[in-house]
């Protein structure tokens, strides 16, 4: 799918694609935006940009190498955005071409950046001149992105906390897997964060002509520092958290452990005396007795007993 975008008096303004004028739609506008584009697309992409588009496996690679490069294309960098389904979060590549007069992004997954900086476009809200301040936006918008994650993260964190701490009902085993889901969510937040700085100091090398971009470029870089301590900060929280919380389990376990102890301690002595009349010796005088039976059976009530309000007394129950 294609969307494309126009610099219109210093604002972004979103196209309407017209299929049968697609070619020359293409060589006017300032951002090209690709979302998992099929063999048609890439040609006639390829043949009017005159660049090679590169392919998902490519904008993978882990290399700052290959992450971050200049060529007769222009500037390419692939950047990790963060994509969220069914609750959780998880990590896209975007390969964007930064040339003088196109910004052209590839991505496979539907972002909520880009949906984003799309409903802004349309209200008019994104001030812009160059294509080459539309990336510095794009970025700029991806890192106040993390900070509202990072702040929902924190919020669901005094959530569970709250359970864990102070409701004695909590189902602690549910917490756990919150906490987990929350960590994990962190983690991605904070790898994208460090790819944002590599990322951004790139720029500030190769946009250091452009009027205007350092200064924002330096004020993202003081936002994803901040954002990063603010990751730390919360993984401190989730593993206090989640010690707390199999803490929390263990003593349930051992309450639980504790009471088949004392169980087996109560009926150990009436057991004691059930095992030695019913042993077959043929002189026991107490089988004789004609209150022998009875007299048993308040022995091995008054062995059970015994035990049971000896630990009451200590307050061992």
């Amino acid at each position: 799918m294609l969307r494309l975008f126009r610099i219109e008096n210093g604002l972004i303004k979103e196209m309407v694609v017209d299929p049968a004028a697609l070619s020359d739609q293409l060589r006017h506008a300032d951002w090209i935006d690709i979302h998992e584009p099929n063999d048609s697309e890439r040609e006639l992409l390829e043949l009017l940009l005159h660049t090679d588009l590169p392919e998902s496996d490519e904008y993978d690679e882990i290399e700052t190498s290959a992450r971050c490069f200049v060529d007769q294309a222009g500037i390419h960098v692939h950047s990790l955005f963060l994509s969220q389904s069914e609750g959780r979060h998880s990590t896209v590549t975007v390969a964007c071409i930064l040339q003088s007069s196109h910004l052209i992004t590839i991505r496979e997954g539907d972002l909520a950046d880009f949906r984003l900086l799309r409903m802004r476009a349309r209200r008019g809200q994104i001030e812009c001149r160059s294509p080459s301040e539309l990336l510095v936006t794009l970025f700029e918008q991806k890192v106040e992105n993390h900070a509202d994650i990072l702040e929902d993260i924190h919020r669901q964190l005094e959530s569970v906390g709250h359970l864990v701490l102070e409701n004695e009902e909590a189902d602690l085993e549910d917490a756990i897997s919150k906490l987990a889901r929350l960590e994990d969510s962190n983690g991605k937040i904070r790898l994208c964060l460090m790819d944002t700085q590599r990322i951004v100091s790139f720029l500030l090398r190769h946009l250091r002509d452009q009027p205007g971009h350092g200064d924002t470029l330096r004020e993202i870089m003081r936002d994803t520092e901040t954002l990063m301590s603010h990751t730390t900060f919360l993984f401190d929280k989730i593993n206090f958290l989640m010690d707390s919380t199999q803490g929390f389990i263990n003593i349930e376990q051992n309450k639980i452990i504790k009471i088949f102890s004392i169980a087996a301690v109560v009926f150990l002595p009436p057991t004691l005396v059930a095992s030695i009349y019913g042993m077959n010796f043929d002189f026991m005088p107490e089988l004789k007795l004609q209150l022998g039976y009875p007299g048993s059976l308040v022995l091995m009530l008054l062995s059970g007993i015994a035990p049971y309000w000896y630990f009451k007394r200590k307050g061992w129950l």
